[in-house]
């Protein structure tokens, strides 16, 4: 009961804070004295802080207002992309302490290699920042198992690979975890982007990938691996796929089918702001294959809303950064294909987060962890 207890008040004071013990007791339905002890709890495991005098419109001294201590334990968000590396971590308030991202061409290296070169990043932020590390979360473009296996990533070349157990050989005593880039670009959205609990949420650059969100929780599918939108066939009797299977999605909206279709080489350093740049200067090539793409997300997108009935699709990964150009075919795809349920137009959008979605999803895994369980990270300080 007291470990419930003390998620109740965390999640008060991290979620709607700051509040006084007061405002704590109305919200959670707890006695004034039951917060009062939990809060103490709290402020001892260094998870929540007072912010200086509460707001309350009564006469008298004003209690004092609580937030999540912002010296408290930061969440350390790691991500493999398909052309670079990054790091961040992010505090209990869900600010951005210290980020890292690094260049690279990873079907080039052995994976343990670029794993060592991120742990080595992320070792660099932990030393820059003074709180305590909870644990660590990576996302990578591919199918990854719940022990932390990358099953398998096409563009990053890597079938059945450890990356959890190799992490954690160069991040000793920091618990991690592995997931899906969509995945946790999902979760980022729902926690620092719009909120939206019942969302698709379409992360793409080399390829493409979707999440679910249902009543707030990610839907992995039998296996944890739902969400490969980038193999729903857009056209069955089409260009073959690097899966086997032919006329997948992303062979015609995936950032490389882009370029192909643009008539143009594949630029050395980053594609997507490439055809961004392109794109803004009216290069009719380049608006073309932008228009095609957006056609087929639209079309694979209109089979997830007619199946699932989402309250928002959300474009966002490096794919954010074409939504000027992607999202009107999208839009008028999705239009015409949803046509035995209402769907409002406004429901399709572009994440904010854009890029960063992966990595932050990743840092804010970790910290909502510790919200919504203060109690098993208490138990661990105490025990240190």
């Amino acid at each position: 009961m007291r470990r419930q207890n003390l998620a109740l008040v965390m999640a008060a004071v991290a979620d709607a804070g700051p509040l006084s013990r007061a405002a704590v007791a109305g919200r959670t339905g707890l006695t004034r004295a039951a917060v009062s002890s939990l809060v103490e709890e709290l402020m001892t495991a260094g998870l929540v802080a007072e912010r200086g005098p509460a707001p309350s419109g009564r006469v008298g001294r004003p209690g004092s207002a609580l937030g999540p201590d912002p010296a408290g334990p930061a969440g350390l968000g790691l991500e493999v992309g398909v052309r670079h590396l990054a790091a961040c971590l992010v505090d209990l308030t869900g600010t951005v302490r210290a980020t890292a991202r690094a260049d690279h061409a990873p079907q080039d290296r052995d994976p343990a290699d670029v794993l060592r070169q991120l742990a080595d990043m992320a070792q660099e932020l932990m030393d820059s920042h003074p709180s305590p590390t909870a644990g660590a979360a990576l996302a990578v473009p591919g199918l990854v198992t719940p022990d932390g296996v990358v099953a398998h990533a096409p563009n990053l070349g890597w079938r059945q690979v450890p990356a959890a157990a190799l992490l954690a050989e160069r991040l000793p005593g920091v618990p991690l975890t592995v997931d899906n880039e969509a995945n946790l670009g999902a979760q980022a959205e729902r926690w620092l982007g719009t909120g939206c609990a019942d969302a698709v949420h379409v992360s793409a650059e080399a390829g493409i990938g979707a999440a679910l969100l249902v009543g707030g929780r990610l839907f992995r599918g039998v296996r944890g691996f739902a969400g490969e939108l980038g193999h729903v066939p857009v056209h069955p009797d089409g260009e073959p796929c690097a899966c086997g299977s032919r006329g997948c999605l992303e062979r015609y909206a995936g950032a490389a089918a882009v370029v192909r279709a643009a008539g143009l080489r594949e630029p050395a350093g980053d594609r997507v702001a490439d055809l961004a740049r392109r794109a803004a200067r009216g290069e009719e090539p380049v608006l073309a294959a932008l228009e095609r793409a957006g056609v087929a997300l639209g079309t694979a997108l209109a089979g997830v809303v007619n199946l699932v009935d989402p309250a928002a699709v959300v474009l966002g990964g490096a794919y954010a950064e074409l939504g000027d150009w992607l999202l009107p075919g999208m839009r008028r795809e999705i239009r015409a294909r949803v046509a035995v349920r209402p769907w409002d137009p406004g429901a399709l959008t572009v994440s904010a987060l854009g890029r960063r979605g992966p990595v932050l999803g990743a840092a804010m895994l970790t910290v909502r962890g510790v919200i919504e369980d203060p109690a098993r990270y208490a138990s661990a300080v105490a025990a240190r």
